[in-house]
């Protein structure tokens, strides 16, 4: 058993349960966290972290990792479908390679699980899933599939097909309501012809695809900067009552109070990049702690590769620089993000059950000359 057991000893957890950390051991075992406590007798290897502090696995919400490549160019690029603005049959895992060497730098650097798919070219881009960072076979990677359908609001659509049809934000909106009352009637029609296949409405691939949106089964995933946007986004999602996770929210701290009346959960960035548009022009490192203050639940994002995936724990660093309280940092790296991709029943926090997604530092994660000493992912020392 000792090959598929360890034990880790001694080190100061941050569990993400509770605020403050403590000293306890760790007994991990075929991949899992069995038990955490003190003096466990179990035949299994054994890491010192004497002085270390433990984390869990960081988490990305919003990640393009493997299917935008290492070294961008046409074939690296493999995020975006450009030729139809409404393309909700998409499919993250059928662009994501596990081979980009952007992978186990990833890993390396303690982030464990991202969440990865479409890009925010088009108004409905396809499903994203959540997948570790270590493998060479993405179904063996996956931890779910799918978490959430991509839409976009803003400039990306306008640019994208400006000349095909959607000039303006109100046409962006104007395409996604289009494709959410059809699949509302599709679903309806064929609930309503039962088990009669004579009844069935005409296959259509895009209306099947936004079932799982409509019957509440995954979010919409949406791509938003601008307050505006914003709050067309949130406008929608209760025309429809549809469940709905805001991405990017750039200027969430103009409209932070506002937000806060809504439980959609935000994840914020990518902060440190430059503002290459017009919508981004109100960026700012405060944002994740005034959301967060205001009680809205928040996760930090690279949106890699536009920042870099393996300065997920640097930017909790620069949000604590900003003002952000650091217990909330790191729930925005961790057990903020597992929720936000629906896998907190498998990772984001150190209990009893969940996959055992370690990371052991030995020295302080907001100094970004710190990294990891030891890296574990499903309980196998990757690092």
């Amino acid at each position: 058993m000792k090959e598929n057991s360890m034990i880790i000893q001694n080190g100061r957890i941050h569990d993400m349960v509770n605020r403050e950390p403590y000293v306890a051991d760790i007994l991990i075992r075929d991949g899992k966290i069995e038990a955490i406590g003190k003096d466990f007798s179990a035949d299994a290897q054994v890491c010192d972290a004497s002085g270390k502090d433990i984390y869990p696995g960081f988490v990305d919400a919003h990640s393009h990792l493997g299917v935008s490549g290492y070294g961008i160019g046409f074939e690296g690029s493999d995020y975006n479908e450009i030729n139809d603005i409404n393309s909700p049959q998409m499919r993250g895992i059928d662009s994501v390679n596990p081979l980009d060497p952007a992978m186990k730098i990833a890993a390396k650097a303690g982030v464990t699980t991202v969440a990865t798919g479409p890009g925010s070219a088009n108004a409905l881009g396809g499903t994203w899933l959540a997948i570790k960072t270590t493998g060479i076979c993405v179904d063996d990677m996956v931890v779910k599939d799918p978490i959430a359908m991509k839409c976009a609001f803003g400039e990306n659509p306008k640019r994208c097909y400006k000349d095909k049809g959607n000039f303006a934000r109100m046409s962006t909106a104007a395409h996604l309501r289009e494709m959410l009352f059809k699949a509302q009637q599709y679903l309806a029609k064929k609930e309503a012809a039962g088990d009669d296949i004579t009844k069935m409405p005409p296959f259509d691939f895009k209306m099947e695809s936004l079932i799982p949106v409509i019957r509440k089964e995954i979010p919409l995933k949406a791509h938003a900067h601008q307050a505006n946007d914003i709050l067309t986004a949130v406008r929608i999602a209760r025309e429809f009552d549809l469940k709905m996770t805001l991405e990017h929210v750039t200027e969430g701290h103009l409209i932070a109070d506002v937000l806060a009346r809504y439980d959609y959960p935000m994840a914020v960035g990518p902060s440190l990049t430059d503002a290459s548009k017009f919508e981004l022009r109100n960026k700012s490192w405060e944002t994740a702690g005034i959301l967060a203050s205001r009680g809205c639940q928040v996760s930090l994002i690279t949106d890699h590769p536009f920042s870099l995936e393996e300065h997920l724990p640097a930017y909790a660093g620069l949000a604590v620089k900003a003002g952000m309280d650091p217990y909330e940092a790191l729930k925005a790296i961790t057990i903020n993000p597992a929720k936000h991709i629906l896998c907190d029943d498998r990772i984001g926090s150190i209990e009893k059950g969940k996959d055992a997604d370690i990371v052991i530092y030995d020295g302080d994660l907001f100094d970004i000359r710190s990294s990891p000493q030891t890296v574990l992912i499903n309980g196998e020392v990757i690092r």
